[in-house]
């Protein structure tokens, strides 16, 4: 069982003229692999029989999204959770049950993930910027008030963020994203990923990404990480996972690798645009990501001035290492 209990001293360093938030934990129970447990402030919203509502909302002929909501009825605001490969919305659900206390939380499955659609890349290319259209539609269609949204996105769903936010600067008020990789620097990024983003080797890492589907659904989330670092994920989402990846005529490996596909023209646009961020940006990373280096988010937040934090032993996908953490990181954006 992994005890999240920890005490939090935020010590405050300067990178090359950047305030760089390093987060130092100290534990109170030493985490052990095991069963995930909710915080306990989650396991006591499901004792009020907190509403959690997923069900699927038309973006357009071609894209329906499954999306989870749980609401509140006088809420400080509204979070919008974005996830990355190869999860589903299920990796929010815990968290969102203790963040609905305060605010109302939404997450959906990208096109190609969980259970949204996955329509032919004559229709929809999965590209980043179109995520970026997706999510521009999604809180269009929603009603959300921007005025009072964050929007926190990690690995594939922080540059469609971004993208979106050069584009309309109204669009949330604060964005926090993490372990992703916002340009083009092949030094910064697993192996793997790289062959994805360049030539005939393309072709083959979308193989090897689906006949190693098994493996990344037990793995991708540990891996890199000491044996007492090492963590599982709840049931149901793995499930959700491993229902959902061959759903439709596109792998959820196929989608990820078409994203990749288009992502060095999408990065070099983002690149090229910084000047047009306006949102307020707060960069989390995994001081031990595995898959992108702490690196590029320490150049990130160089490049458009954001705080940046980093976190000690913690790998890839800190909301599902150390889901506190990511509440806290939530509740901090609306102060």
């Amino acid at each position: 069982m992994i005890n999240f209990s920890k005490r939090i001293d935020l010590r405050r360093r300067y990178h090359r003229g950047v305030a760089i938030a390093v987060a130092t934990a100290t534990w109170l129970g030493a985490p052990v692999a095991g069963s995930f447990a909710a915080p306990a402030h989650a396991q006591a919203l499901f004792g009020q029989e907190q509403k959690v509502d997923i069900g699927f909302l038309e973006i357009d002929e071609d894209i329906t999204l499954r999306r989870m909501v749980v609401h509140n009825a006088n809420p400080k605001g509204t979070v919008l959770f974005l996830h990355g490969f190869p999860e589903t919305l299920y990796a929010w659900k815990d968290i969102s049950l203790t963040l609905a206390a305060d605010y109302e939380v939404h997450a959906f499955d990208w096109p190609g993930f969980g259970f949204s659609s996955r329509p032919k890349t004559d229709k929809f290319s999965y590209a980043p910027r179109d995520y970026a259209r997706v999510l521009n539609d999604y809180i269009r269609k929603t009603g959300i008030n921007t005025s009072k949204l964050t929007i926190y996105a990690t690995d594939i769903g922080a540059l469609p963020a971004l993208l979106l936010a050069q584009e309309k600067p109204g669009i949330a008020t604060s964005i926090i994203v993490g372990d992703f990789a916002p340009f083009d620097r092949p030094q910064y990024m697993y192996a793997s990923l790289q062959s994805l983003k360049a030539g005939p080797s393309m072709g083959h890492a979308r193989e090897q990404l689906n006949r190693n589907r098994d493996d990344i659904l037990e793995n991708a989330f540990r891996r890199g990480l000491p044996k007492e670092a090492q963590f599982d994920v709840p049931r149901e989402f793995k499930d959700d996972m491993s229902r959902a990846w061959d759903h439709g005529g596109i792998t959820t490996a196929d989608a990820f690798s078409r994203y990749y596909a288009h992502f060095t023209r999408d990065q070099n646009h983002f690149e090229s645009h910084l000047e047009q961020l306006a949102i307020p940006v707060k960069v989390v990373w995994g001081e031990k990501d595995l898959y992108i280096k702490k690196e590029m988010g320490i150049e990130l937040a160089g490049r458009i001035g954001a705080e940046l934090t980093l976190l000690p032993d913690i790998g890839h996908y800190p909301h599902l290492q150390n889901p506190q953490q990511t509440i806290e990181e939530v509740r901090a954006a609306f102060r």
